[in-house]
């Protein structure tokens, strides 16, 4: 079966280092063991594939103009022209996969006309995501779109219960969503990674991975993590990304005190991630206490396949993932003593880390890997057809 896959997102560089380009690779890489050809269109292919994804026919859409504002709105929308075009070059398909992305319907529209099944993934509410953080200059523009885009798809799959909420005010949507969480590949993230930076005897370890953002609450890690050194000084902290928020984060280091205990370490490739995660002794998800949580964590996943214990903000699809007490723990969101309280108990007992990092792989082998995301997103698309189900576990 040829599979198209496409992301007409030009926020989203398909073989770039994003947690959004790394999804796009996973899904490729899982679709990839079932389809005997697979197909990418992108705007924005970001370099070429990963060597495993060398077998990936990729179809480059016309890039757009840099910028955010309404001449690339515009020239976003005219290109669905492209995309359809693109589309009927593959009426031979057996299955058209798209990430939902602003201006993008075309395509959708291309498949299904041509009796092709369609699924749409979508990951925001990004009408309201625009606006909130961006700058949107059409949204009327925006919301015909998406009407357009949801009316063409059979499938459509949500990667939390929050946003399949968003969904749901719409018509065209009804009978058509589905939560489907994010995924995690378990033979890249493993307790096996040899720990690319291992603490010195007796250092506990504290990390973080993801960008700096301020929904993404490292404040609040920050002044948790300073309560903790209180009552642990040999205690180091791990923060692996970049983002807008890095210069005031370190301020902050110094303002509380902290900062020789704590590692900025930077954005960093990829293939350097597990081995980081298994530096840490403890992982930390530490949202703030956001009105409109609607995120499917990818960094939680990971941390969980490499069997370390998750301390999480109680939020959201994270309240549901972890079990509390169980394989990770819960603390009330925007709280930093609250955090640090999670993280006292666990140093003190290192046994009890082990437990719950073993069973937080365990969990996330059985539940959540890409192949299982894959083979579900396959096995909605076409309910009359025989799937025998994506081989392996990653």
């Amino acid at each position: 079966m040829k599979i198209v896959y496409c992301c007409a997102d030009p926020g989203v560089p398909a073989f770039g280092h994003k947690g959004c380009s790394l999804h796009i690779q996973e899904m490729l890489r899982a679709m990839g063991r079932k389809a005997n050809q697979l197909v990418l269109l992108s705007n924005r292919p970001g370099g070429p594939p990963p060597e495993d994804l060398g077998q990936v026919i990729v179809e480059p859409l016309p890039e757009l103009p840099k910028g955010d504002d309404a001449r690339r709105e515009l020239a976003a929308l005219a290109a669905n022209r492209d995309l359809a075009l693109a589309m009927r070059a593959h009426g031979d398909c057996g299955l058209y996969y798209e990430r939902y992305s602003l201006w993008s319907y075309a395509g959708l529209q291309a498949a299904h006309l041509a009796g092709i099944p369609t699924v749409l993934e979508v990951n925001a509410p990004l009408i309201d995501e625009q606006r909130r953080y961006r700058s949107l200059h059409n949204p009327d523009i925006a919301y015909q779109c998406a009407r357009k885009a949801f009316a063409a798809s059979e499938v459509i799959a949500a990667v939390s219960a929050e946003v399949a909420q968003w969904l749901d005010t719409f018509a065209e949507t009804r009978g058509k969503v589905h939560v489907v969480p994010n995924g995690v590949n378990t033979h890249r993230f493993s307790p096996e990674v040899p720990a690319s930076l291992p603490a010195c005897p007796g250092e506990f370890t504290v990390g973080f991975v993801g960008n700096l953002r301020p929904w993404h609450g490292v404040e609040n890690l920050l002044e948790g993590f300073a309560l903790l050194v209180r009552l642990f000084p040999a205690s180091r902290l791990l923060v692996v990304g970049n983002g807008p928020e890095l210069e005031h984060l370190k301020k902050r280091a110094r303002e509380w005190g902290i900062a020789p205990r704590v590692a900025f370490v930077g954005a960093v490739a990829p293939d350097r991630v597990p081995g980081l995660l298994t530096s840490m002794d403890v992982a930390v998800a530490p949202y703030p206490d956001l009105s409109e949580f609607y995120f499917s964590p990818l960094k939680v996943y990971e941390y969980m396949a490499a069997g370390r214990p998750v301390v999480a903000s109680r939020i959201g699809q994270l309240e549901g993932l972890i079990e509390h007490g169980y394989d990770g723990l819960l603390c009330e969101a925007g709280n930093p003593q609250s955090l640090a309280d999670a993280l006292a108990g666990l140093k003190a007992s290192p046994a009890r880390r082990g437990r719950m990092g073993r069973r937080a792989r365990a969990k996330v082998c059985a539940h959540h890997t890409w192949n299982a995301v894959a083979d579900r997103v396959l096995r909605l698309a076409t309910p009359h057809r025989r799937w025998t189900g994506i081989s392996g576990t990653g």
